[in-house]
Parts: C-alpha cells; sequence; structure tokens
C-alpha cells in the first residue's frame, strides 16, 4: 500500500480506499467510484521524513488525514507502530489528540482525525503588533489551555503507558541527553554550521549537565516535540500532535520546550506566569515540590535549547530544510540568557562558546 502511495493521486486514492471502508470512513457507494467522490492532498511535514495527506471529498468536506512511514525499513514501521500505540493510549486517557479511524499495521498507514491546519504558532504570529511585540491578551487563554492539558497528559498519560510501545528509546535519560541534544548541538551546529574546533573540557561541561538533568525523575509521560508547531487549534482548542517520539521522562522537559520555543519567543514574564499556572495544575494532580521543580527546569531547559539549536543546524544545512535556519539565531540567543541561571552560573566554557557562535552569526 505504501509503495502504491507513492505513485499518482489516482493510485494513492485507491491504495486508502479499503482502508477507509474498512474504517467506516466511506461508504460502500464510494468504494464503486472513488475517484468520482475522494480527494487526496499531500501536505508538507516540518521536520519529520513521514509522508502526508488530506483525505476529502469533491464537495470539499474532509474526512481525515492519512499518514504513511517514509519507508519500510524496521526503523520506519517501529515509530508508525509508535504513532498508533502511543495516540490510542492518550486518547483513551483523554489527553487532547486527534482519534484514530484505521490502521494498517502491515504498511504503517494511519488514519487521523483531521484537526484542519492552524498550529499554535500560527496564532503566535497573527498576534504580532507591526512593532514584533505579541499580543498577549489573545494568545494567553490558548497557552493557558495548553499548560493544563501538558499536566494532565504528563501524568494521566504514565498511567498504564508500554516502554515497549517507544520505538526510540523508551526513556528520556543522560546517555539521549549527550548523544541527541548537547552532542548533537556540538556536532551539527558548532562543528559542520560554525566549522570550529571542539573545545577542550566541553565534554566534562556537557556531561555534567547531564548528571544534573537526570536527577529529575523520569516517570512522567513524555512528548518530547512539545512546540508551538505540534500544537493544533481546532474549534478554539488546543490539540497534541506529533507523539510518536513519546517516552518516559521528566515533567518539566515538555513545558521547556514549549516556552523557550523559538517560534514564538515568548516574553519572559508571560513564561514565568506559565510555569506557575502549571505548578498549580500539577499541584492538583500530584504532590509537588516547587522550588525542586524549578531546578530541574533550568537544566532540563538548557537540554532542550541544545537539542532545538542541533536540529535546526542539522534540519537547514543537511536536509536544505531553510525554513529553520531563521530559528538558530532565536534559540542561541535563548541559550545565552538561560546561561544567567543561578543553577548554571558554574558552568565556564558553554558561555564562551554561546559567546563566540553569537560574534560569528552576527547576532545582536
Amino acid at each position: 500500500m505504501v509503495g502504491m502511495i507513492q505513485q499518482n493521486e489516482s493510485e494513492n486514492i485507491r491504495a486508502l480506499v479499503a482502508l477507509l471502508l474498512a474504517s467506516g470512513v466511506i461508504s460502500r457507494r464510494e468504494v464503486d467510484e472513488p475517484l468520482l467522490f475522494l480527494t487526496l492532498h499531500r501536505l508538507a511535514g516540518d521536520g519529520s521524513s513521514r509522508r502526508f495527506w488530506r483525505v476529502g471529498r469533491q464537495n470539499g468536506e474532509g474526512l481525515c488525514l492519512a499518514v504513511a512511514p517514509a519507508g519500510l525499513t524496521g526503523q520506519d514501521m517501529a515509530e508508525a507502530r509508535a504513532a498508533r500505540l502511543i495516540g490510542t493510549h492518550l486518547h483513551q486517557k483523554g489527553v487532547r489528540v486527534p482519534a484514530q479511524y484505521g490502521w494498517d499495521e502491515e504498511q504503517g498507514l494511519l488514519l487521523f482525525e483531521d484537526l484542519g491546519d492552524m498550529k499554535l504558532h500560527d496564532l503566535v504570529e497573527q498576534s504580532r503588533h507591526q512593532s514584533g511585540q505579541i499580543n498577549l491578551q489573545k494568545i494567553r487563554p490558548l497557552y493557558s489551555q495548553t499548560v493544563l492539558h501538558l499536566a494532565s497528559m504528563q501524568i494521566h498519560g504514565a498511567a498504564g503507558f508500554d516502554r515497549d510501545w517507544c520505538w526510540d528509546t523508551k526513556e528520556y535519560d543522560r546517555s539521549l541527553m549527550l548523544q541527541r541534544e548537547s552532542g548533537y548541538f556540538l556536532r551539527a551546529f558548532w562543528q559542520e554550521l560554525l566549522g570550529r574546533q571542539v573545545m577542550p573540557g566541553i565534554a566534562e561541561e556537557f556531561e555534567q549537565i547531564a548528571v544534573s538533568a537526570s536527577q529529575a525523575p523520569a516517570t512522567f509521560f513524555l512528548h518530547r516535540d512539545f512546540q508551538s508547531r505540534n500544537i493544533m487549534i481546532n474549534k478554539g482548542q488546543p490539540y497534541f500532535i506529533d507523539f510518536q517520539g513519546g517516552r518516559m521522562g521528566p515533567l518539566a522537559y515538555d513545558l521547556a520546550s514549549l516556552l523557550i520555543d523559538p517560534y514564538c519567543a515568548l516574553p519572559p514574564l508571560f513564561q514565568e506566569e506559565l510555569i506557575q499556572l502549571y505548578l498549580e495544575a500539577v499541584m492538583a494532580l500530584q504532590p509537588l515540590d516547587a522550588r525542586q521543580f524549578r531546578q530541574q527546569y533550568s537544566f532540563l531547559a538548557l537540554q532542550r535549547n541544545l537539542q532545538i539549536i542541533g536540529a535546526f543546524s542539522f534540519l537547514s544545512r543537511t536536509k536544505g530544510k531553510l525554513f529553520f535556519a531563521q530559528f538558530i539565531a532565536p534559540a542561541l540567543l535563548s541559550l545565552a540568557e538561560r546561561l544567567q541561571d543561578q543553577e548554571l552560573r558554574d558552568l565556564q566554557i558553554l558561555p564562551l562558546m554561546v559567546g563566540q557562535a553569537l560574534k560569528q552569526l552576527q547576532v545582536q
């Protein structure tokens, strides 16, 4: 089926018909003449290599989204299976994720509820004044809802979560931080994008950061890419997508991903407001040491910031997805600000590297 989906649009529709019918999305009458009734439009993904289509009727009625893996490798199929199993689990827990209408396990093809095209990031951009400042009055209700639902997802999503569903790693841990976050920053940004040599002592400093960050208990559901372009707004409500990389992890990481998101560059005071709202939401569900959480937040936000810069460097330079290049400088400025946190004041080499990078990129 996936092989057929790579061909022309007519065959794309034919390949989906059996799954659409079996799932009850279309009727038997539509099966007889699918090309007269159905439409299939290819959608672009952000950083993902997966393939997406919007399925609808000729009269303009939307039916669902079809998602297929990039290929048929073991890794591709494991990611598709994770989307199916994690998404089903979260939906059953009442988490704001799209409903699933059909699943072809052999080919990794999944039918999702169509939540439209409006992302949280789009609404933030629409709210900006000519001065470039965000109109907080317009976006505050959506961000407030988002952090409340985030707290619920992290806690309720952890209940009954099967780590065998995970396709990447089963837990966010020190090894992942060093290889896929600080290591990513070092390779993709510092060495490949900037063309610089590794500074002596940075490996030890990254190890120190990872040890501190890993003190946060990894006993909650972690989305791991919880940012404004993975939050859809449908009928005024936020819904979460791209959860197939979910695993067990610490509380603060997803919140940091949302708040330091360079796509939106939220003002620091607004970030603090949302942290307070989030803490109240978590503590309404279970006990939490707020002071300890804030310490963990500093290190986990730092880890996330390193990951963002590494990812944007790789996607723009290696993958040729130039959309991401414009957000490297904001992410670097965010990292410079993060390094002013009291918990991070002992770091010496990373602040030096960030300063040199800002100068090289001529970021003010």
